[in-house]
């Protein structure tokens, strides 16, 4: 397989009820995202998942906060609570967690190093991704990888947003001009066709 699932940022803090950064979306899509990541694991497709940190100590992401001022106080602390892996998609040992401080999870992280070389030199192709947000983390992630030479696909189903419109909007723009927009039954099936129909998974 040529592929790699990306688990992006479903943290207590976004998924549990009454979180700092409540996303219901991605919480009603937890059953989606784990038979994914279930299915991933049964065919030996890696899973690398992502974890939003923020600090007290100092601002990590100055612009951020300014645009949602609660985090200058709470929110994705590490080692808190809220900063871990939410515990319906808890990580198998050796999986790989990559932390990061920006919305895209390439940005000053070890992600494209290991896309590069998980699973071979240069045998990683593809970047299917799940989780949340789906018009501010999973989207920049996903234009992130396309900018890489990475093809995308993004799972309409495995992604929560905020609300209806700005989901929508964005599985648009992905599935137009940066990937493939797919539903959880539509890629499994394609996955269950074989390693020759990977590739394929991008137009």
């Amino acid at each position: 397989m040529h592929c790699v699932l990306l688990v992006i940022d479903m943290q207590n803090d976004f998924v549990e009820p009454g979180g700092v950064l409540e996303v219901p979306m991605a919480r009603n899509f937890v059953p989606n995202m784990k038979r994914l990541i279930d299915y991933c694991r049964k065919i030996e497709v890696p899973v690398v998942f992502t974890q939003h940190i923020l600090t007290t100590e100092y601002h990590i992401s100055p612009l951020e906060a300014a645009y949602n001022p609660i985090l200058f106080e709470q929110g994705l602390r590490e080692d808190s609570h809220g900063a871990a892996i939410y515990h319906g998609l808890t990580p198998h040992k050796g999986e790989k967690i990559i932390k990061k401080h920006r919305y895209d999870a390439f940005h000053d992280t070890g992600l494209e190093l290991i896309l590069k070389n998980i699973k071979g030199i240069g045998v990683i192709d593809t970047v299917i991704i799940i989780g949340t947000v789906t018009n501010i983390c999973c989207d920049s992630t996903a234009r992130g990888a396309f900018m890489r030479d990475i093809k995308v696909v993004m799972v309409s189903d495995g992604c929560g947003g905020l609300d209806e419109v700005s989901h929508n909007v964005t599985l648009s723009t992905i599935g137009s001009f940066f990937g493939r927009v797919l539903d959880t039954n539509s890629l499994i099936d394609i996955l269950e066709n074989g390693e020759e129909n990977v590739t394929p998974i991008i137009k």
